[in-house]
């Protein structure tokens, strides 16, 4: 075993329970019954001072008092012992303490200040904090189980949580399976001093636990966890269930970007990126886990489908497609050969669909997933219908073909190293009720499921996890970007105290940081200057923009006019722009705009689609990037989606992909395919600029319109964090 820092909290040789009691309702009486139940085969040390012992083991009245060493500290008294008990811990050589009382920085600021004082105390002395205000750990390989859970099966799946409510929902359901196994608990609480990454990398470590399970509200250091887990999600599965997916997007952000990273929105993007296998659903959690823990990864998304009714062959392929994973096409030998052991009624080509074949003789079964298997073009199956429930539905005698067609289906697995996946009609039933070919069939390492979507939600979490091992790593840090006139601007936005980067100045970084810019932009300071500009530009229809750091939403002030095609339009429309833009910030601040001028550009040309490309410093991950369709609606419709800084190519590519409406992108209606090879240029430059400029806050290019050949940004707006937050860090 990997001798990872946590290893004496999990593994430990001996464990004080402070705050001890004979009281069966308390922690300090039913975490010493676990342990004596469970069979810990350390010391076990009850610390209170009012007792002689306790459940037949000698009671100390304080931890120095204790003859041997500690390991492991579970700590029952109130939050405002904890630093004194900490001291305590750290004089007698406590290498961990699991720390269940409330109060903290959860409570306020008296609480914050506990916390604070709790936590100098453990880092003075080494001792490591679980907690505080967590439902505890446990280890069933090492029978350490101090949160108090009942009947724990050991197994090879390891939960995070910082629920508990959520974690002892988990294991009931692991438990109603009858099959799953748990190795290790970890209530996060308050993540005072051990954080959520360093569990996940004692996961990564540990040898007992095969796949992680993660249930997240919110993490310290996102950051890091994201580092963590893109390290540990190419040897274990990282299942990760991310609440608070309904949170509104940030109502006090200045660009669309900001409005449109919410909390889950960036998670979700973030932690796939990174290698997670998310859960949208509470129930497909524990069905993800157990797949991931049974079967191999896919090498690619082909799918092959063995059905015994046409509604489950049609339905699975319905929701297979939706989900993203492809109806593998058979070769034409498999097809042949299916046909010879099928009725002619049956169809032969993906889904496979044995139209009564198996009804007096479910062996066939067996038969056409060797056939299925062994096709190159197949990298999973999934079986659908009855399956385990023919001596239910048709003869008690098929029962025993059943329980051969079982094992044969088990060793077919294990021959072509493909997952097996099956759905059936009596997955549902458990105990006596439950078809003895279905719990064989589990027994043997083949999943069963009676829900077909999850069933299909699991073979994609196969893919995923497939996709996550072979995913590239971001390399060395960061190159610099040539942006030597960003520096000078940021000079200037603080030396005037603003934090609006003008767009002209917008332009400029964007340019130096190897973005293509489709046109030129003249700033203009008056009507005069606005129609040279026109004349310079060949006299074609432009478009004419305010330029203001009181204006970040142009659009909304009035301070945008288009297809201005002749001198006397530009006259009036630089008047115009001027004027609407008074007026809106006479109503919006009380005063005229603070106008730098009005940017002259020539009019994009016609087509392409509007996407937007935008950059937000999250408060727990970092700097993140988001790809969407773009313009006027791009709140309403919100189909973006989000990746961390800095971005690799297979990122931007697969941000291309992910939106709802990519096919847009494609070409429809017999447009022509976008130019994606410049979006990703586009966004790779972006990724630069901003990853070596951690001063930009929000980035906002919208519209970007992508053409056939190229793409053309029609709005850049960069917004600086505060002068006062970016100095204190």
């Amino acid at each position: 075993m990997t001798m990872n820092p946590l290893n004496p909290i999990f593994y430990p040789a001996s464990i004080a329970i402070i705050g001890a009691s004979k009281d069966p309702t308390k922690r300090g009486f039913r975490s010493i019954q676990k342990l004596l139940e469970d069979g810990f085969q350390g010391e076990i040390y009850p610390v209170n001072p009012k007792e002689v012992s306790i459940l037949g083991k000698p009671a100390y009245p304080a931890l120095a008092a204790i003859p041997g060493p500690v390991d492991l500290a579970l700590v029952c008294t109130p939050a405002m012992s904890l630093p004194d008990v900490i001291e305590q811990c750290g004089a007698k050589g406590v290498k961990g303490a699991v720390v269940l009382a409330g109060g903290f920085a959860e409570a306020g600021p008296e609480g914050i200040e506990l916390q604070a004082r709790m936590v100098e105390a453990a880092r003075r002395h080494g001792v490591r904090i679980v907690g505080p205000n967590t439902s505890g750990i446990f280890n069933t390989h090492a029978h350490s189980n101090i949160v108090g859970f009942s009947n724990l099966a050991a197994g090879g799946i390891g939960l995070l949580s910082q629920s508990g409510n959520m974690a002892l929902s988990l294991v009931t359901e692991a438990q109603g399976n009858g099959h799953i196994g748990l190795s290790t608990y970890v209530g996060i609480g308050n993540e005072s001093d051990i954080r959520f990454h360093e569990y996940l990398q004692y996961m990564r470590d540990d040898s007992n636990t095969k796949v992680v399970i993660a249930y997240v509200e919110g993490m310290q250091e996102g950051r890091r966890f994201l580092d963590a887990l893109r390290s540990v999600a190419r040897e274990k599965p990282v299942v990760i269930y991310k609440s608070g997916r309904t949170n509104a997007g940030r109502s006090s952000a200045q660009s669309h970007t900001g409005a449109l990273a919410g909390d889950y929105a960036v998670s979700e993007g973030v932690l796939r990126q990174a290698g997670a296998i998310i859960a949208r659903k509470s129930d497909e959690i524990l069905s993800l886990a157990e797949a991931l823990l049974l079967q191999p990864p896919m090498p690619m998304r082909r799918v092959a489908v063995l059905a015994d009714g046409g509604g489950h062959a049609t339905i699975a392929a319905d929701v297979l497609t939706e989900q993203g994973l492809s109806i593998a096409k058979l070769a034409e030998r498999t097809k042949q050969k299916l046909a010879a052991i099928l009725p002619s009624s049956a169809s032969v080509a993906n889904p496979v669909d044995v139209a009564g074949g198996t009804d007096s003789n479910p062996a066939v079964f067996a038969e056409c997933a060797s056939l299925l298997l062994a096709d190159p073009g197949v990298d999973a199956l999934l079986v659908t219908g009855l399956f385990g429930g023919y001596g239910v539905r048709f003869s008690p005698t098929l029962t025993d073909v059943e329980m051969e067609t079982s094992r044969r289906i088990a060793e077919l697995h294990r021959e072509f190293g493909k997952p097996v996946l099956i759905h059936s009609l009596y997955g549902s039933l458990h105990g006596d009720l439950r078809p003895k070919p279905l719990t064989l069939i589990r027994e043997l390492g083949i999943p069963v499921y009676d829900s077909l979507e999850r069933a299909v939600r699991c073979v994609r979490g196969l893919a995923e996890f497939g996709e996550a091992q072979r995913r590239a790593m971001p390399i060395g840090d960061t190159p610099p970007v040539r942006a030597k006139r960003f520096a000078e601007v940021l000079r200037t936005c603080r030396r005037e105290g603003r934090n609006v980067v003008l767009e002209p100045e917008a332009r400029d970084a964007l340019e130096d940081a190897g973005v293509e810019m489709l046109a030129p932009a003249i700033v203009a300071r008056t009507a005069d200057e606005a129609v040279e500009a026109y004349e310079r530009l060949d006299g074609v229809p432009v478009a004419m923009k305010v330029v203001s750091r009181d204006i970040v939403h142009k659009t909304d002030a009035g301070g945008v006019l288009l297809n201005l095609t002749d001198e006397a339009g530009v006259r009036a429309a630089f008047d115009r722009i001027v004027e609407s833009g008074n007026n809106y910030t006479r109503s919006q601040l009380g005063r005229e705009a603070d106008l730098t001028g009005v940017l002259v550009t020539p009019m994009a040309p016609r087509g392409g689609v509007e996407v937007i490309i935008g950059v937000v410093r999250d408060p727990s991950y970092g700097p993140v990037l988001m790809f969407g369709l773009g313009g006027v609606l791009v709140e309403l419709l919100k189909d973006v989606v989000f990746r961390s800084l800095p971005l690799t190519e297979d990122d931007a590519r697969s941000m291309l992909t992910e939106i709802r409406a990519s096919r847009i992108l494609d070409g429809v209606r017999g447009a022509p395919p976008v130019d994606k090879e410049a979006l990703v240029r586009l966004m790779l430059g972006v990724s630069a600029l901003c990853a070596n400029y951690p001063e930009i806050a929000e980035l906002d290019l919208n519209p970007v319109l992508a053409y056939p050949n190229g793409v053309g940004i029609l709005d850049a707006r960069i917004l600086l964090e505060d002068a006062n937050a970016a100095s204190r860090k």
